[in-house]
């Protein structure tokens, strides 16, 4: 510490800013899971309720459907939503018309950085029932317009493709960046060899983003119980609020409608120590099947 006394002066606005922001507000959350919070009254002044506030979760009779709810869209999200990054990364690697390469990255990254606001009015103006693009289509063909934003077959798939567009483009930044590592002649010296771009991609492009595929996808276990509360919120109604309620709706409904700040507390809580438990299990996983983790 003495001999790099400068670097660690330079390091303490870092550690006070995430003392006070993040270390002290873990605390401050930890005790009023064990209180009642109310509205006006700080954490250290509100009364002790111990467990209460876990009872009052698990005693709910949606709970058991909300959590069912939770872990199905995630692994939805997961079945669906994960591959499409990856392949789309490759394909943007072995593009060689730089200029359309640019376009069409341009194109995908676009949608991260619309609100699920915005996306929902284009999924609106596609689905809807009335006036939507795809039920003009149906009507004009002569089949019957179908109530998809209604409808809970159809609400899931909607959800979860709406994700996919959002998200596959930004998230192939992450493979992108691995594959630039790569070295040239690796795929120079497979050609010459005689293989062909299909084996070029098994041989040498996965086994050099492997890494990277095991760091996100312990990650994304490990966020199994958080279903993309944002995204349902503005998409779910009445209709099919059977199988789009998740934790995260059921949080905002109860904790913030009914001001039971203490049982919101208490669901995070519980989120994240189901978060870590899923990300060192699928951690060891990782490492005795690919040989890689995230440590």
């Amino acid at each position: 510490m003495k001999r790099h006394a400068e670097l660690y002066l330079l390091f303490l606005p870092v550690a006070v800013v995430y003392i006070v922001f993040r270390y002290w507000d873990i605390s401050l959350g930890f005790v009023a899971v064990f209180k009642e919070m109310r509205v006006g009254q700080a954490v250290w002044t509100s009364p002790w309720v111990g467990l209460d506030n876990f009872r009052m979760i698990f005693a709910n009779p949606n709970v058991v459907r909300t959590i069912r709810n939770t872990i199905e869209i995630s692994l939805l999200r997961l079945l669906f939503g994960f591959a499409p990054p990856i392949v789309l990364a490759i394909i943007f690697h072995d593009l060689v018309w730089v200029r359309f390469k640019r376009v069409t990255q341009t194109l995908v990254y676009l949608p991260h950085f619309f609100s699920w606001v915005v996306l929902y009015g284009l999924v609106f103006a596609l689905f809807s029932t009335g006036s939507g693009l795809v039920n003009n289509v149906l009507a004009g063909l002569g089949f019957q317009r179908v109530e998809f934003l209604l409808s809970t077959g159809w609400f899931r798939p909607i959800l979860i493709g709406s994700d996919i567009w959002k998200s596959m483009g930004w998230g192939s930044i992450l493979y992108m960046a691995a594959l630039t590592n790569v070295d040239p002649g690796l795929y120079e010296a497979a050609v010459i060899d005689g293989a062909g771009p299909l084996k070029r991609i098994r041989h040498i492009s996965i086994p050099s983003i492997l890494p990277v595929i095991a760091f996100v996808l312990t990650l994304t276990i490990g966020n199994i119980l958080r279903a993309g509360g944002e995204q349902i919120l503005i998409f779910y109604n009445e209709a099919v609020f059977e199988v789009a309620d998740v934790i995260e709706t059921w949080v905002v409904r109860v904790g913030l409608g009914r001001f039971q700040f203490g049982v919101g507390i208490a669901v995070g809580l519980f989120q994240s120590v189901v978060g870590l438990i899923l990300i060192v299990i699928g951690n060891a996983v990782s490492r005795r099947l690919a040989g890689r983790g995230i440590w």
